[in-house]
């Protein structure tokens, strides 16, 4: 069972801590997604995984095994790189079948593995090509295909599309999530984009700054953040964030920003809020959450208000439009015939049950 394990890892370079004593455990088989902005110690805690860095303190177990002091190549382990790493004399069928060479398997069970793997990339027809010959898509799956043949316990991915077109990303995520489904081992995999993240994943970790943030499913991370962080990070376009303060009306409670709007609070999360009434807050409140009047009627727990749109982005089945609550910029998900110019003024509604309140002092949603 290629259970992968970290109790209390922590990375120092010197008097610099990058990863601040994290605790994770990947059940077999499952694909997790370290996800966060540059430099936030992700692809470092891969490593460390991988045995290509030395933990500063804490425990790696790979399956039953520990492995804080296991080279590499003792690990059972096989990394797909940003880099294809590819050998250029070499055909594709030499590149897949170097590590295997090296570690003397018998030739026959060489062509074996080497012939499963094309078939499960489609790269069949390519084995006699050499790395000049193919696109980058072809190269990643090479590279893919290198680490598929190895047969490991555990694959670790750090960041292997960011060298792809946006288009050819895309059709590689489905492609990696293919392999994940037919291969069905452990699978470890960083990368900065979110929407990378979202789609792949079965269980998310948001770093921040060395530390985890928020471990759940997508939808978990999307519905549920726990952090400002989190929020402002999954989700594209970002959630909004506008200050606001909660006024108290007895039996209503409401969510007040400026001088002149107030948003009705759902009934379902009334007590829940009303120990913050009076406090400065924030409203975390998603584009696709704020919608036109025009199409979109209020319904329980959504509000109306109105706005003058700003700079409007069309996007051919939506628009995104621009405006500002209190002196704060917003942006909103519309109907793409709902506005066309900025100066407009636009009935809107803000989706109340999908709202966020978010301790600035904190930065925890509450």
């Amino acid at each position: 069972m290629a259970k992968v394990v970290l109790r209390k890892v922590r990375k120092e370079f010197g008097s610099s801590v990058v990863v601040h004593d994290i605790d994770l455990t990947i059940p077999h088989q499952e694909f997790v997604v370290l996800v966060g902005p540059s430099g936030c110690g992700k692809s470092t805690t891969l490593r460390m995984i991988a045995g290509l860095e030395d933990i500063s303190a804490g425990e790696i177990h790979i399956g039953d095994t520990l492995v804080n002091d296991m080279p590499p190549k003792d690990r059972n382990i096989a990394m797909v790189f940003q880099s294809y790493a590819l050998y250029p004399y070499a055909t594709v069928w030499e590149n897949m079948a170097f590590g295997l060479r090296v570690r003397r398997y018998p030739q026959a069970e060489i062509r074996r593995r080497v012939e499963a793997a094309a078939d499960i990339l489609g790269i069949r027809d390519m084995l006699d090509r050499k790395p000049r010959q193919l696109s980058g898509g072809q190269r990643q799956r090479v590279a893919i295909g290198r680490a598929i043949v190895r047969d490991p316990e555990v694959f670790l991915f750090d960041e292997p599309l960011s060298n792809l077109d946006a288009k050819l990303r895309v059709q590689m995520r489905t492609e990696i999530k293919k392999i994940h489904q037919r291969v069905a081992t452990t699978m470890i995999y960083v990368t900065h984009d979110q929407v990378e993240a979202m789609t792949l994943a079965q269980r998310i970790v948001v770093m921040n700054a060395g530390r985890i943030e928020q471990i759940g499913t997508p939808q978990d991370m999307y519905e549920r953040p726990a952090t400002r962080f989190v929020a402002g990070f999954i989700g594209s376009p970002a959630m909004n964030f506008v200050p606001c303060s909660i006024s108290d009306g007895g039996a209503e409670l409401g969510v007040r920003i400026g001088e002149s709007l107030v948003l009705p609070v759902p009934a379902g999360r009334r007590d829940r809020y009303r120990a913050y009434s009076g406090r400065s807050m924030l409203l975390g409140i998603r584009p696709e959450h704020c919608f036109d009047a025009k199409t979109h009627q209020p319904a329980a727990g959504q509000a109306p208000f109105e706005i003058v749109a700003g700079v409007v982005e069309p996007l051919g089945i939506d628009t995104m439009v621009h405006f500002e609550l209190a002196a704060t910029p917003v942006c909103a998900r519309v109907n793409s015939y709902a506005v066309s110019s900025e100066g407009e003024r636009l009935a809107m509604v803000m989706d109340m049950n999908n709202m966020h309140l978010i301790d600035p002092q904190t930065d925890k949603v509450v």
